[in-house]
Order: C-alpha cells, then sequence, then structure tokens
C-alpha cells in the first residue's frame, strides 16, 4: 500500500473500494451526479482540496467527463490534479454487461495501472513518512459522537456545524473530519456543542 498526501475524488463506491486497497490516502466519492446537487458535499471537497490538493480520477466515459469538467469549475484549479484511466475495451466483473462506452472505469483496472494513473497525475507519494497518528473511532466514541445515547443526533450537529453532508456515515464523518482538524480542535468543538441548548 502507498501513501498519497492529496485526498482522491471517485465516481462510485466500487471505485472507491479498488483505491482503497492500494492507496493510504482519503477518499471521496461523487455518487454519481449527486454532486451537482449536494453543496454540502461540494463544500467538503473543497475544504479537502485546499487542506491536501485533490486528485480528480473518475472514469473515461462520458459520465466521468462531465463530473470532471464540474469539478474543474467547481474547484480552484491550483488545489487540483487530474489521474487518467487508461481507454481500455471491457467490463467490470460485477456488471451484466460493458458501459455505454465499453470502457473498463476505475474500478475495473488493476493496481499497477491506478497506481501509474496518479504518478502521472503528479501525486505527493510519501512512501517513507511516517504514519500520522489521525482521529479514531475511539476519538468519537469518547467524545459521545459513536456508540452512546443520543450520538447519531450528535454526530448530525457536528455535521451542520461543520457545513459538511449530514448523511455521512460516521465512517464517512471520521475520514473528513480527520482530513480538516486535529484530534484537540475536535475535542473543542464537540465541547462547544454539548453547552449549546
Amino acid at each position: 500500500m502507498v501513501r498519497i498526501r492529496e485526498a482522491i475524488v471517485v465516481e462510485g463506491r466500487y471505485d472507491k473500494n479498488a483505491l482503497a486497497q492500494i492507496v493510504d490516502a482519503p477518499i471521496f466519492v461523487t455518487d454519481g451526479f449527486r454532486i451537482f446537487h449536494d453543496p454540502r458535499q461540494l463544500a467538503l471537497l473543497r475544504a479537502a482540496a485546499e487542506k491536501r490538493g485533490l486528485i480528480v480520477f473518475t472514469d473515461a466515459d462520458g459520465a466521468g467527463l462531465v463530473i470532471r469538467n464540474y469539478l474543474k469549475g467547481a474547484i480552484s484549479p491550483q488545489y487540483l490534479k487530474h489521474a487518467y484511466t487508461p481507454a481500455v475495451l471491457g467490463k467490470e466483473r460485477r456488471k451484466a454487461a460493458p458501459g455505454r462506452a465499453g470502457l473498463l472505469g476505475v474500478e475495473g483496472m488493476d493496481p499497477e495501472t491506478l497506481i501509474d494513473a496518479l504518478r502521472r497525475a503528479g501525486a505527493t507519494f510519501q512512501e517513507g513518512a511516517a504514519a500520522r497518528q489521525g482521529l479514531t473511532k475511539q476519538d468519537l466514541m469518547a467524545l459521545g459522537l459513536s456508540g452512546g445515547p443520543h450520538s447519531a443526533e450528535k454526530r448530525r450537529a457536528l455535521a451542520q456545524k461543520l457545513g459538511l453532508p449530514e448523511n455521512l456515515s460516521s465512517n464517512a464523518l471520521l475520514q473528513a473530519l480527520d482530513l480538516l482538524m486535529s484530534r484537540e480542535e475536535l475535542a473543542k468543538l464537540a465541547g462547544a456543542l454539548e453547552k449549546e441548548p
């Protein structure tokens, strides 16, 4: 597994699963065209881009191009890098038939091809870097944001306060929080939320 400084955005969960097996980096999903109608998700991607840089890694088909172009216009280009899959004819194993363009997407590429695409995009590989001690699920539990009474309500309130999508799972929220703040900043914010009526 290789560590990359930048966050990565892909179209769907299968793309994310393929990358998560080989890359240690925050990976966000647009859920296809849902990104066009979700300002909080777009705000999260902007924040990730400003904090670490963002690699747009969409499929080589028409839908991937539309999403890529939307993100190009919505996020400052100084924070963006673009990874491209090669145009390989085929279909993913889970699909009964190939897509309209007949090309493999991110999920259908082998690990070496994905790493090569990230290298060509200019990803910052940190193979020798020490692992950062980021936020953990235990941190969320200690702050009452997971595994306790009203923790789902507390997570929604925290997401709303930060302008994040309210429908984030606890794992997705943890990833976003780890990207955006330190353990101390989270504890301070959670404490302030507890004091609000």
